[in-house]
């Protein structure tokens, strides 16, 4: 009666004899799934071929399993002549994306990366389009809008990716059978263009330009230990300095719901610690943080930041905040273990090596041999790094499980940076938003 057919990439399809007598064959295409499956749907479909052929009732567990099809291998059976066609659903894309977003267990950074891509799909498609009417044809066509829009390759590959993990939802609740975006290539979401190194030198500029020990700390804290502006500084209570030993302890909000980074301990630079003991000596009677002025959103931080740049005499460089951390990060792979530096930062040495660590100018002169004009100070530089307290007494890795026994990735892994000068400021951020450490 009905049999199961096997077509090329693993897909699968059911054919019978016509209905209305005739010596056709319809045919149900059930897309790519195992043998298993197909066959237990094509045993259902031969329960409801014989059930019209001798115009009696189905069975009740074929009922059942009529009634808990999705809304797209349900129409399938319709246009096949063997269930009646069910009500119009309203599962429209601005539903999709109501409940993706409210579903979802993401920070609020994350949550506003997730409102670029899904009104980058409302503009394009409109709030009421069918979701099962969806194509991958009309996939292509979005992302095709994006590149034409002139967005940045990150971007685009960040948006993708959204739209895609909405769209594998969709699946999941049963919307539809399968994602048309499930294809659609998403690409690097590594923007190189806005990585810059800021050089010690510019930074000594800039704490001298800070209005008071207040801002001289926002800097130092980011240039010289790699925290995070403004979540991980808003945290940061004098009890999580430990000045004999010269570390702190770093709490993460951006990490905590990853097993094991809550939080994390970095040392304490040599240029940063007078500038807390500063902090710590104008602080008031009872007030445990560190930085009392700082709020939860960083309101101003950027304003204020690029007045202080002014007035160093340097031009402001992208992301502000992200590419002091990332700086810190590059000088510190140079002297220490990966693994280290990556328990140091609160994340994977692939991480570091993909969103902060950067190939400088020194590094080619080095690698060249070349030490003429402005070179030579920033070979001998290199060659003499400041001194940072000692690795053995520093490292925090036997407290973070993902770093422990890493072999760690290699120090050329770097992403391209730009050098600082000459740099036209891009668009702003503090932190990229990631969904995993």
């Amino acid at each position: 009666m009905a049999s199961l057919s096997k077509d090329a990439g693993g897909k699968k399809r059911i054919t019978f004899n016509a209905l209305d007598g005739s010596d056709k064959r319809t045919t149900i295409r059930l897309g790519k799934m195992s043998v298993k499956v197909a066959e237990s749907i094509r045993t259902k479909v031969e329960a409801l071929v014989c059930a019209k052929d001798t115009a009696t009732t189905i069975d009740r567990e074929t009922s059942r399993w009529v009634a808990s099809l999705s809304d797209a291998m349900h129409e399938r059976l319709a246009r096949a002549g063997l269930v009646e066609r069910r009500a119009a659903r309203a599962d429209t894309l601005g539903e999709l994306i109501d409940r993706f977003v409210a579903e979802a267990d993401v920070k609020k950074a994350t949550r506003d990366a997730y409102r670029q891509a899904t009104d980058s799909l409302l503009d394009f498609f409109g709030a009421g389009a069918m979701v099962a009417s969806l194509t991958p044809s009309d996939a292509d066509r979005w992302r095709a809008g994006l590149v034409e829009s002139g967005l940045a390759g990150a971007t685009i590959a960040k948006r993708t990716m959204i739209a895609k993990s909405i769209f594998t939802r969709a699946a999941r609740w049963g919307m539809i059978d399968a994602s048309p975006f499930a294809d659609l290539r998403s690409g690097s979401q590594i923007n190189t263009e806005n990585s810059v190194y800021v050089p010690r030198e510019v930074i000594a500029k800039v704490l001298d330009a800070c209005p008071d020990a207040h801002w001289r700390a926002v800097v130092a804290l980011s240039r010289y230990a790699g925290l995070r502006c403004p979540s991980e500084h808003y945290l940061l209570r004098w009890g999580d300095v430990n000045w004999e030993r010269s570390r702190m302890v770093v709490r993460s909000p951006k990490t905590a719901r990853h097993d094991g980074h809550a939080s994390r301990v970095v040392p304490i630079a040599p240029e940063l610690r007078p500038i807390l003991l500063d902090l710590f000596e104008e602080a008031r009677e009872g007030d445990d943080r560190v930085l009392p002025r700082m709020t939860g959103g960083g309101a101003n931080l950027r304003t204020t930041m690029l007045k202080i740049i002014a007035r160093a005499g340097e031009n402001p460089w992208p992301r502000l905040f992200q590419n002091l951390r990332a700086s810190c990060a590059s000088d510190w792979v140079e002297r220490f273990p990966n693994h280290v530096v990556a328990s140091w930062l609160g994340h994977s040495p692939m991480v570091a090596a993909t969103h902060y660590l950067q190939t400088r100018d020194v590094h080619f002169d080095l690698a060249a041999g070349v030490e003429q004009g402005d070179t030579q100070s920033a070979t001998r530089a290199a060659q003499n790094p400041p001194q940072h307290t000692e690795p053995q007494q520093c490292t925090t890795a036997d407290k973070t499980p993902e770093t422990a026994g890493v072999a760690g990735v290699m120090q050329g892994c770097a992403t391209v940076g730009k050098p600082l000068h000459n740099v036209i400021m891009g668009a702003t951020g503090l932190e990229p938003v990631t969904s995993a450490v």
